[in-house]
C-alpha cells in the first residue's frame, strides 16, 4: 500500500483542497481515493510501471489556455527523454480526450475537446477565482483548461482507473497541483463535498438510468447562485420528446435518455435549476471525434450509417 499511495497521493492537491471551503472533506477523499486504487484494476501494475518510467521534466512554461494543452518545449528535454515519454503515455491507450503538447511530443486523442471547449469558453460564466468540480473528468483535459481561464481550484472525478493513470502521468509533466482528479463517481463523494462556484457534467447524463436523479445531484454540490455547465446528446424535437435507444446507440451499450433540447431545459427547471440558457447545439462530426495513432479502436466513423452519415448503424438520428 505504502508504494502505491506514493506513486498517486496528490500531496500538493490536497493542501490546496484543505484550505478551501472543502477542508473538512480532505481526509475523507483521501482515504476513499486510496481504498479504490487499492482495490485495483487487472492491468493497475502495468500502468504504474508506466508512470514509474516518466523522466522527472521540469516545463519551462505551460500553455493551459491553448487548444493543445501544453508542458514545456521540445528544447526542455533530450531526444531520448522524450522516447521515454512516448514511450510511457503509449502503454496508458487509448488516449479519448485531448490534444496535448507534452516537451514537443504531440498527443493527438481521439477527441478534438479543444473544439468543444471553445463552444462554450466565452459563455459560460467567468472562471476567475472560482472553485470547480467536473465530474466524469476522464484524463483531466478539460480540468487544465478550466485553469487555464482562471479557476482557483478544480476537483475531478472518474471511476475509470486508466483516465486517473493519464491524469497522474500528466500531472507528472506539467506539475500543477492545484487540479486533482480522484477515481471516484458523483455520488461516492461525501455530502460535505459541496458548495462549488462552477460544476461541469460533460458526456455524463445519457450514461444515467435516472437523468434526473443525476441533475438534482449536480445541484447538491452547488453554492447557491453557482452555475452547472451541462453537455449531453440530444435530439430535435419538441419538448416532452427523449429517444430512449431500445439497444445500442451508435455501437454504445449503456446510453439511456437523449432528450429534445426543450424536453432537456423543462428537465433542469423541475430540478430546481433557473436562467436555463442553450449555449451551443452541434452535429458531431469525424473530424472532431476519430481514430488516431493514440486511439486506435473504432471510433465516430464506423458507428454511423456508411450509406447516410445522419443515422447512426442502428439506424438512429446520429449524435448531436
Amino acid at each position: 500500500m505504502e508504494g502505491l499511495t506514493t506513486r498517486l497521493d496528490q500531496p500538493g492537491f490536497f493542501a490546496h483542497l484543505e484550505v478551501s471551503r472543502l477542508g473538512a472533506c480532505t481526509a475523507v477523499l483521501q482515504a476513499s481515493a486510496q481504498d479504490r486504487f487499492a482495490r485495483g484494476h487487472g492491468d493497475l501494475a502495468r500502468w504504474l510501471g508506466a508512470l514509474e518510467r516518466l523522466p522527472d521534466l521540469r516545463p519551462s512554461g505551460l500553455g493551459l489556455n491553448e487548444p493543445a494543452v501544453r508542458a514545456g518545449r521540445a528544447g526542455d528535454c533530450d531526444p531520448d527523454q522524450r522516447r521515454i515519454v512516448e514511450q510511457a503515455l503509449r502503454e496508458l491507450h487509448p488516449w479519448r480526450k485531448g490534444p496535448f503538447q507534452l516537451y514537443g511530443l504531440e498527443l493527438d486523442a481521439e477527441w478534438r475537446s479543444d473544439r468543444k471547449w471553445a463552444r462554450l469558453a466565452d459563455r459560460i460564466s467567468p472562471l476567475d477565482g472560482r472553485l470547480v468540480l467536473d465530474v466524469g473528468c476522464g484524463n483531466g483535459y478539460y480540468g487544465w483548461r478550466m485553469l487555464g481561464a482562471g479557476a482557483a481550484l478544480v476537483l475531478g472525478v472518474d471511476p475509470g482507473l486508466l483516465y486517473n493513470l493519464q491524469f497522474h502521468a500528466l500531472r507528472r509533466l506539467l506539475g500543477e497541483d492545484r487540479f486533482g482528479v480522484l477515481p471516484l463517481a458523483l455520488e461516492d463523494l461525501p455530502a460535505g463535498v459541496q458548495g462549488f462556484d462552477t460544476v461541469f457534467s460533460m458526456g455524463v447524463l445519457y450514461h444515467r438510468r435516472s437523468p434526473l436523479d443525476h441533475l438534482l445531484a449536480l445541484k447538491d454540490r452547488l453554492r447557491p447562485g453557482g452555475e452547472l455547465v451541462l453537455e449531453t446528446l440530444v435530439i430535435e424535437g419538441p419538448e416532452g420528446q427523449a429517444l430512449l435507444p431500445p439497444g445500442r446507440y451508435a455501437q454504445m451499450r449503456n446510453v439511456w435518455f437523449l432528450p429534445s433540447c426543450p424536453t432537456l431545459a423543462a428537465w433542469l427547471k423541475r430540478c430546481g435549476y433557473r436562467e436555463v440558457r442553450l449555449l451551443d447545439c452541434s452535429l458531431t462530426t469525424p473530424e472532431e471525434q476519430r481514430r488516431t495513432p493514440w486511439m486506435r479502436f473504432h471510433s465516430l466513423a464506423d458507428f454511423l450509417d456508411p450509406d447516410d452519415p445522419s443515422r447512426t448503424r442502428e439506424g438512429l438520428p446520429a449524435p448531436l
